[in-house]
Order: C-alpha cells, then structure tokens, then sequence
C-alpha cells in the first residue's frame, strides 16, 4: 500500500515507532548517507514510510495540550508534574531505558513489569518498539541506520523520525532483530499491542474521577493537564537527549559519535543529559560519573538496592570491584 517513491535529500534511516497505533503505512521517499569519518561509500537507497496512527497521535496530543490556559487548576498541576516523574523518570529512564534495554540492573518480575507498563503510560511507544529503536540508536550512533541523528537535522533527530518508519514492512522481523528477550515477555508483547486502549482506559478513569471529585470543569482539567500537557512534556524531555544531547555539551569520554553530556537536560530528564558518559559505557545504571553530575534516576536506583528490590547493578563502584577481581586472579 502506498504511492511511489519519490527522491529525498533527508537522510532518513531504518526506524519504527510501530505503536501507538497500528498505522497505515505510505511509501514515501528513500535516501542514503556516507558514513561519518570520511570514507565514501555507494548510495544505498532506504525506503522509509509516513506512519499516520503515530504522527496523529503525536499531534493530537499537542493539540490537547493547547488548552492548558484555559482549563488550569492547581490540582491538575500538581498531578501534571507528579505523572511526569513516575513516568518520565521510572517509566521510560529507568524501565525503559536502564532496565529493559541495557539490563543495568535486576528487579522482580513484579516490579519489571511495573515499570513496563508505568514506561508504557509516558506515550512513546509501547516498550518493545521502544527498546528496539533505542538499542539500533546505540548500534548505529550518528551514522547511517541511527533512527534519530542530528546529521539529519535537529528537528527530524527532536521528533519528527516518530511520524516515519523503515522496518521495511516488517515490524515483527525487526523486533526479532532487535529486542528477541523481550519478545519471550508476555506481558511486554501485551503492553505493545495494547497501547492506545491502555491509554483510552488510563485517560477514562483520570475524567470518571475528577468528575466524580468536583464535576465537569475538574474532569476537563485533569484530562488536559494529567493526560495531554504532562505527555507532551514527557515526550519533548526525552527528546531533548536524542537532539541537544548529541549538538551540545561536553565529553568524559571519547566516543565515536557526537554524544554530549549536557546539564540542563539532565535535569529535566532526570540524569539522562549525562548522555556522552552513557553511550561510553552504556550498559551502567549510573549516567552521572562526576561528582557534580547529579542523575536523579540513579538514586532510585539506589534506594531500591538499599530496600532489597534492585541487585546485580551495573554502576561505576561495581565496575571497579569486577577490575579488582580481575587484577587479583591474575596476580593469584
């Protein structure tokens, strides 16, 4: 299904967002990039595809989030800022991100799934889409194949990649590809599937209970500011780390990509500014390796160690312990 493709100077690269909805998929352009560091290489045409279900999603969420002046109450507010960290920092930074896609920690079942679905509620994706683009990110980092580099430009990097996809029609085979752990997770493949009923359902029960607390004017409230405002500044805080993350800040570590750490959007995006200490050593639960790099999902992290609920963590004290041991059998 689709019209023809047509030519592209953007350099769009294989990538799906898959869920929110199931979209109808149109054939719309190809292209191909020479890879960074100065090598040429043949265009290799990539086919990629305008997703309707998501870009919809995407704007009628925003559009929703425009009537924030007129439906402000201090409670929808409150709330706002309150969803926007359980989501935005337990549900995508730590279970997305830290948990699901580089295993830098081990939780119970209970609590995995938990995070999944509290991930899925942030409305990005739901958890295997996720994962599988942010692992192919971290694969193809600024060359030919990331989903989201800035050497396609800013805004395609910050949100528009989310309105197109390139698994080239199979959205099963790349997530064979890509996330086959999660796959054997039933309730992971559940969330995934499920997404936009979950939220149907999730923004149904926040209007049953503002009406039922104060009636219609608190329901409008809670449903603009809980579900659209709080959404939208989830999204754009994460997105800030896929775009500014990669343009601007400074390094710990030489990598071989354009990641950056920068202050500001660790702050708003709970530690994961702390971006280019991230791709040197992605697999570590813990984004903040200076003093001053404060990564405020971190010391969840800790405090659900300290409660017995998190083992097996992936930071810089257990990295330097394991090169101990190392050291010591050598020496033994």
């Amino acid at each position: 299904m689709g019209a023809n493709p047509t030519e592209s100077t953007r350099h769009h690269h294989p990538a799906t967002l898959n869920n929110p909805v199931q979209p109808q998929v149109e054939e719309v352009a190809s292209s191909s990039r020479t890879p960074k560091g100065g090598g040429k290489q043949s265009p290799v045409p990539e086919t990629y595809y305008v997703e309707w279900g998501p870009a919809a999603w995407l704007v009628a969420l925003h559009i929703g989030a425009l009537a924030a002046p007129w439906t402000f109450t201090w409670s929808g507010l409150i709330l706002a800022v309150f969803m926007h960290w359980v989501t935005g920092s337990l549900g995508i930074c730590l279970g997305f991100h830290r948990l699901l896609t580089h295993t830098g920690l081990q939780v119970p079942k209970w609590l995995y799934n938990s995070f999944a679905f509290i991930g899925t509620l942030a409305g990005e994706g739901g958890p295997i889409s996720w994962t599988a683009n942010h692992r192919k990110h971290h694969a193809y980092s600024d060359q030919p194949g990331d989903p989201h580099s800035p050497h396609d430009g800013p805004w395609w990097a910050h949100m528009f990649w989310l309105a197109f996809s390139t698994h080239g029609g199979d959205p099963q085979g790349y997530a064979k590809k890509w996330v086959p752990d999660l796959l054997r997770r039933p309730f992971l493949v559940f969330l995934e599937k499920w997404f936009l009923a979950i939220h149907i359902a999730f923004g149904a029960a926040i209007v049953a209970v503002g009406y039922a607390i104060d009636g219609g004017e608190l329901a409008v409230s809670w449903l603009v500011w809980v579900v659209c405002v709080r959404m939208v500044a989830v999204l754009h805080t994460t997105w800030f780390v896929n775009s500014a993350s990669h343009m601007f800040g400074y390094k710990n570590y030489e990598t071989k990509d354009d990641s950056r750490n920068l202050w500001w959007v660790a702050v708003i995006a709970y530690g994961e500014g702390w971006h280019n200490n991230h791709h040197a050593h992605p697999r570590l639960a813990q984004h903040g390796h200076k003093w001053w790099e404060f990564d405020a999902t971190y010391q969840v992290i800790r405090l659900l160690r300290a409660c017995g609920l998190a083992k097996n963590v992936v930071d810089l004290a257990a990295v330097e312990q394991k090169k101990k041991e190392r050291e010591e059998r050598k020496v033994a």
